[in-house]
């Protein structure tokens, strides 16, 4: 029998606050297909209260010197640690993934924690002294005010966490909006927060649609936007955000190729085929979604090793023993990605293993790990983001063409080469047209000192997030010359001081 359906409100102020809107969304179990919550959509008038919440805590947490913010984050990094197991299984309840899989986004998480951990030396300013006669010059950033998170639900608390934390430690505010579909890590998130000594207010969770992201976008007292999510929404953000005077970074959509050389290690390719691909599902905006194979030989080797190692893939509820993928995050989204593997095999292409007839588990959202073969740039299933375990197999003759198959994409997020000639991959990493590249490396994730982010319609906006780059995003730059004469010896000037 169905446990009671539990009720989902938001964070304002430092407390739980329940929703007064009286609109509400389904949250799933994934693995069950059954509702397992109720998360209440925020009003204009909610996200305006938690802004106001935000807008009274930056007085005092922007003045509170970086060695103790970053104090507050030392110990919000510690009760990570303390918490990931339940962490990981509330991402794993909510979105479905692999309980191990859960675990490495929170540590994933806690890695950009760390980092911002090093604020005091983050924030070192410049001076030159004596540039002109007892003139000197200094630089130093100082926060933006109050930031808002925008966050999708493949990454529930690993997202979040390349957002606020850098933001906080350089002494803004923060207005957090989750998926809708996946709300709770986020609210843990929070508890944790304040347990471990942030002021209330400085960290605020609003839950929502579409109304709640629009209500950020225009709210005066929004000064930055960080948004990951799909390349539409991301436009939306991006424009909409910085017509009302923003600071935004919008990380969109990928198609993300592997190119697999003749000179590669197959068994090493097919292990960083199945775990990039069907990882999570494959919903995972740096999921490798398409192999682009020089040489039919080398194709048809690849393939006939995915459909023997598929045919062993362990596919079941994220918690459960030995699983390596779980479900989708909903029916609609399962049906979703059924759609592209239809059109793939109407298009011409060839389903070499097809996930709609594999054995499965009866309940839930689940879809087996497909290979399409003989895909071509022309197909829907090749031009758009899938979000599924879907893999596309493009053949072609020559690394020339393969590489220019990689940057004739609309999108740039990520791109993979796999070979044993050093020139080649020399080649690929300064001649693509991608933001984060991988050499024998399937999912080049940046490590949490560098920053993560794509090319082309995979970002809108200057800076990508976390790293160094997501402490220039949340700061703003301030340079100062100054002169401090011992006497007044000279009357006034009227020429540019050189």
């Amino acid at each position: 029998m169905q446990t009671a359906v539990r009720t989902l409100g938001h964070f304002i102020g430092g407390a739980d606050v329940a929703g007064s809107s009286e609109r509400f969304g389904d949250v799933y179990d994934p693995a069950a297909g059954e509702v397992q919550a109720r998360v209440a959509f925020a009003s204009p008038h909610e996200v305006d209260a938690a802004i106001r919440a935000a807008r009274a805590a930056f007085t005092g947490w922007s003045a509170t010197p970086p060695p103790r913010r970053a104090a507050v984050l030392f110990a919000f990094r510690e009760a990570l640690v303390a918490n990931t197991d339940r962490l990981a299984r509330t991402i794993s309840c909510e979105h479905g993934k692999t309980l191990d899989d859960a675990r490495g986004e929170v540590q994933r998480g806690l890695d950009v924690v760390e980092f911002a951990c090093g604020i005091p030396h983050l924030l070192t300013g410049d001076f030159s002294a004596n540039v002109a006669a007892g003139i000197d010059v200094k630089a130093v950033r100082q926060p933006l005010g109050v930031c808002a998170g925008i966050s999708p639900f493949n990454f529930p608390a690993m997202v979040p966490m390349w957002m606020f934390p850098l933001a906080l430690a350089c002494g803004n505010t923060f207005v957090m909006k989750p998926s809708e579909k996946d709300p709770s890590p986020a609210l843990e998130l929070a508890r944790l927060l304040v347990e471990c000594g942030l002021p209330a207010g400085a960290f605020n969770v609003i839950n929502g649609d579409r109304v709640a992201v629009d209500a950020i976008l225009e709210h005066p007292g929004i000064d930055a936007v960080s948004f990951v999510g799909s390349t539409a929404v991301a436009e939306h953000v991006y424009a909409r955000g910085a017509a009302s005077g923003k600071r935004v970074q919008a990380l969109g959509g990928a198609k993300n190729h592997l190119v697999v050389m003749p000179d590669a290690d197959i068994p090493q390719v097919v292990d960083a085929l199945m775990g990039s691909a069907f990882g999570s599902a494959g919903e995972r905006c740096m999921a490798i979604s398409v192999a682009a194979i020089v040489g039919d030989v080398t194709a048809d080797l690849v393939v006939a090793k995915l459909h023997e190692r598929i045919a062993a893939l362990r596919v079941g509820p994220g918690d459960g023993d030995g699983v390596e993928m779980g479900p989708l995050v909903t029916a609609e989204h399962r049906t979703r990605v059924v759609g592209y593997i239809d059109s793939a095999a109407e298009e011409g292409a060839e389903i070499a293993v097809d996930g709609r007839s594999a054995a499965l588990p009866s309940q839930g959202f689940f879809l087996g790990a497909t290979v399409l073969d003989g895909v071509r740039p022309s197909m829907r299933a090749y031009r758009e983001e899938i979000f599924g375990p879907v893999l596309s197999i493009v053949r072609v003759a020559t690394y020339d063409e393969a590489l220019q198959l990689v940057n004739a994409h609309t999108f740039g997020n990520g791109a993979s080469i796999f070979t044993s000639d050093g020139d080649t991959a020399r080649h690929f990493d300064a001649n693509v047209q991608a933001g984060m590249v991988g050499i024998n490396v399937p999912i080049p994730v940046p490590v949490a000192f560098h920053s993560f982010g794509g090319w082309k319609r995979s970002l809108f906006g200057d800076m990508a997030v976390y790293g160094m780059e997501g402490v220039r995003f949340y700061t703003r730059l301030k340079t100062t010359t100054s002169r401090w004469p011992t006497g007044i010896r000279a009357g006034a000037q009227f020429t540019m001081p050189t």
